[in-house]
């Protein structure tokens, strides 16, 4: 299961990379691109701080910069390896005591917060995609399949009869 995590957290710095270099290149897009990239981001960054059982330093909707998100981004990432690194089967069963955003207590296994936080920013980094295609942009392909093939996911053709 170790193996498998660490792989998604793997596609997640590609894919968090490959959002940032989309929203670098688009010229007059929507904020709420950036808006919600910052959400994947500072959730992240909360999460860690919980699984490390330490104060987050950011909100789960931070207001950044492109600049801010890209530190905060490469930050997460070497954050996420040096914990997974250190981990074992065993503690991936750890359950982690913390307080959501709305101040009510949790106790989560390791295992299922790190699944989620990989999904979470999945989902959010397709509502990115929604925004900048709807400003008349190309969003940046991050489907995990395209991460293990090293190439884009099948866009849009008419079937063949």
């Amino acid at each position: 299961m170790l193996a498998y995590i660490t792989k998604l957290y793997d596609h997640l710095a590609w894919a968090d990379a490959r959002v940032l270099d989309g929203l670098r290149s688009a010229s007059g897009s929507d904020p709420r691109a950036l808006e919600l990239y910052a959400h994947v981001i500072g959730a992240e960054h909360v999460w860690l701080a919980r699984l490390e059982e330490r104060a987050a330093t950011v909100a789960v909707w931070p207001a950044l910069s492109l600049d801010d998100a890209a530190a905060l981004a490469a930050e997460n990432v070497r954050g996420f390896r040096a914990f997974l690194s250190g981990l074992d089967a065993g503690a991936l069963a750890r359950e982690v005591a913390y307080r959501n955003s709305a101040g009510l207590p949790f106790r989560t296994a390791t295992e299922d917060i790190l699944i989620h936080v990989a999904m979470h920013g999945t989902y959010h980094r397709g509502q990115v995609a929604l925004v900048v295609r709807n400003a008349g942009g190309e969003p940046a392909p991050t489907d995990f399949i395209a991460y293990v093939r090293g190439a884009p996911a099948a866009t849009r053709v008419a079937p063949k009869p």
